[in-house]
């Protein structure tokens, strides 16, 4: 937030919208404007797909990826790469569970089905010389085809039944370990997009159409808890307290088969290739949604033991992709279109841990010790978080522009804990290209800013752990201008009309800077005047007035000390006559004496008439049954726009000048009248008027005698 003071201003950062607009290496945010050192975060594997859709973690703490694009199972020990042990034909492995003898459960996409892939018998790996490395010595076999094109989620109770989560009907089937199945839940909506499993082992669902969160007992009887604001129910956690969290996403809106925000793409085939043999093609609503794809962004609801439901969390462009708790019971969520985690504890209540180097975060699965695995998609990568605070880490803010080339002052840190700042500083809005070397402030001294004069300027802060926990609540940079002349882009000048200011708005609050618009009133004895000037220090002006006439060289005060960027006066102050307008304007509000700086403009030349034409020699006669009249309309200034009569107090009637042509200073006018027969004895009244070019009028009469 830059605050525009006379003379020094300030540029301070405090609120959580302000830090977002900074770049985080190993720091968090909170919802209340702080920054704080983020848990440890580190890249533990990447695979060459462009999406990770579920993680699982084996009893010797192997981990198992399903991934898209391509369609693969990677085993991933540690310090280890991948190592694909299942390559499907399908397009995606969407879910993946594993059971306790270590036996692992793969759905795909689509024409969906759960694939049973077992490990290699005692001595098997040994045998194939390490080839488990690659793979080798894992069987798969077709453990469950449920006919129908999706399948989303799945998730295994106590007794090894694996939960079956499909879409197109909105099903749910169990198969039991020796691969019998059962429907065991239909919903009247398209797709059941997530599982779990409660503490008293039903079944919790979210659904993709209406946002419906189902609980289902046992024995396979469903119950609605809750019908979300949103259409699509992307992930669901429960912590040990029984509360259920679900987050949801998209707006709900009729005709959509398909869910809003998780189907990603494959790439394209190369060199004409359509694909490996028997694979489906990618329909074309198979691809990775951004925020506007989906429009509504996400909510987080905390559903509670009792059915109660609580909006906890929302945000109109952050997409909910998966949730989770970490070590302490924090409620996590994962997001794109930027590949952010939320730590979420209450309503307005959130931090932003970091953002992983990819776009979305997808799946969480807790590791060994206590830590979480964290999947992404775009690209497909596994990153490791763990409750402990990173050996330090550091906050770029965004870039600053002082609008003009600035000299830096003092800076100003609320902190606490050990954390340094920095400062550079450079004239080109691109910081890589040739700025300043960071230069660190002396906190403990003056905090002087000893980055070199700039334009732009941007602060880091490095924290470092220790006690008390480093945490930094707002940083302010001292600066001042350097003190540019007000530019004008025109002055307009308007005969006939008066400006008059617009009110000021209510909600201003007292001594904010308020410049009233021109209100223009037609007024025809007066000139208006308006300009257009600014100044890039949004210095306070001060303006001043000026006229000269045709011929003459020195310049006239009107009117000085103008706020206002206007001014109306009465024409009745300037002769008849051609004119110009000055306006200088003047930044001495804002700067000491000798330090301010003027400029001006002059106005197009404009003219001046008030005095209206005069009538001369007005004569009316009656000739030969007629009445005849002349007169000579003359004006010192302009010319003659036209003339009129009006006959006995009738209408008003337009009259030609002898020549026809009303193009002179002066003309002349000769015109007659019929007089009926009835009237010729009769008195008469003949008046007539005539206007300048600038609409001025005067007029006379006359009486005829019908004698």
């Amino acid at each position: 937030m830059a605050a525009f003071a006379e003379g020094t201003r300030t540029w301070e950062q405090s609120r959580y919208d302000e830090f977002l607009k900074g770049t985080t290496h190993g720091v968090a945010i909170s919802s209340d404007g702080f920054l704080w050192l983020a848990p440890d975060f580190k890249l533990i594997a990447s695979t060459p797909a462009s999406a990770v859709w579920a993680t699982a973690v084996g009893a010797d703490g192997e981990l198992y990826a399903a991934t898209g694009a391509p369609a693969r199972v990677y085993r991933i020990r540690s310090g280890g790469q991948p190592a694909a042990i299942f390559t499907p034909q399908e397009l995606e492995v969407q879910a993946l569970v594993i059971d306790k003898s270590g036996v692992l459960y793969a759905a795909t996409n689509p024409d969906g089905k759960v694939y049973r892939l077992e490990p290699p018998k005692a001595g098997g790996e040994n045998a194939a010389g390490r080839a488990g490395e690659s793979g080798s010595g894992w069987t798969s076999s077709v453990f469950f085809d449920p006919k129908t094109k999706y399948i989303w989620s799945l998730a295994l109770d106590g007794s090894g039944n694996l939960y079956v989560a499909t879409g197109d009907h909105g099903e749910i089937f169990r198969v039991s370990p020796n691969g019998e199945h059962t429907l065991f839940f239909k919903s009247d909506e398209p797709h059941i997009r997530v599982l779990t499993l409660d503490p008293r082992g039903n079944l919790i669902a979210g659904s993709d159409g209406s946002g419906l969160v189902y609980r289902i007992t046992p024995g396979g009887e469903g119950f609605v808890l809750y019908s979300a604001r949103k259409r699509e129910i992307t992930s669901l956690a429960i912590d040990q307290g029984g509360n259920i969290y679900a987050a949801a996403a998209g707006e709900k809106r009729s005709g959509n088969t398909l869910p809003a925000i998780t189907v990603p793409a494959p790439p394209p085939p190369k060199n004409g290739d359509s694909g490996a043999a028997g694979q489906a093609p990618a329909p074309e609503s198979m691809t990775v949604n951004n925020s506007a794809a989906v429009p509504g962004g996400s909510e987080i609801y905390r559903i509670s033991p009792d059915g109660s439901p609580t909006l906890l969390w929302n945000s109109h462009d952050q997409l909910v992709y998966a949730l989770a708790f970490d070590r302490r019971g924090h409620l996590l969520a994962g997001t794109g279109n930027r590949g952010e985690i939320f730590e979420v504890s209450g309503r307005e209540d959130y931090v932003e841990l970091m953002k992983a180097e990819a776009s979305q975060v997808t799946a969480f699965a807790k590791a060994p010790d206590g830590g979480l695995y964290v999947s992404t998609s775009n690209l497909g990568k596994i990153f490791r978080l763990d409750s402990g605070r990173n050996e330090a880490g550091s906050y770029e803010s965004d870039i600053f522009d002082a609008q003009v080339f600035s000299r830096w002052g003092r800076a100003a840190i609320r902190s606490q804990g050990h954390v340094e700042l920095f400062a550079r500083s450079g004239n080109v809005d691109n910081p890589d290209r040739n700025w300043s070397q960071w230069k660190k402030i002396d906190l403990e001294r003056d905090a002087e800013i000893t980055a070199p004069p700039a334009r732009f300027i941007q602060w880091k802060a490095v924290l470092h752990p220790g006690e008390p926990a480093p945490r930094v609540d707002s940083v302010t940079l001292h600066y001042l201008q350097k003190n540019v002349a007000p530019e004008f882009d025109d002055v307009t000048v308007t005969p006939g009309v008066r400006y008059q200011p617009a009110a000021r708005p209510p909600n201003l609050e007292p001594g904010q800077r308020f410049d009233p618009p021109p209100n223009p009133i037609h007024d025809h004895d007066a000139i208006g005047v308006k300009w257009t000037v600014g100044d890039l220090n949004d210095d306070q002006m001060v303006y001043s007035v000026y006229y000269r006439g045709d011929g003459e060289s020195r310049w006239l005060l009107l009117k000085d000390g103008l706020n206002e960027r206007f001014y109306s006066f009465d024409a009745s102050l300037l002769p008849d006559g051609g004119y110009t307008i000055k306006v200088t304007a003047s930044d001495s509000p804002s700067h000491s004496p000798g330090e301010a700086l003027e400029s001006e403009r002059e106005s197009p030349r404009f003219e001046v008439d008030t005095t209206p034409p005069e009538i001369k020699d007005l004569k009316a006669s009656i000739e030969g049954g007629r009445i005849r009249v002349r007169f000579q309309a003359a004006d010192s200034f302009s010319t003659i726009k036209r003339a009129e009569y009006s006959l006995d107090a009738g209408e008003w009637h337009f009259i030609e000048p002898v020549g026809q042509l009303s193009d002179g200073k002066s003309e002349n006018y000769d015109f007659s009248l019929p007089l009926s027969a009835a009237r010729a004895g009769e008195e008469h009244v003949i008046v007539v008027r005539a206007y300048d070019r600038f609409d001025n009028m005067n007029s006379a009469k006359a009486l005829v005698s019908g004698r």
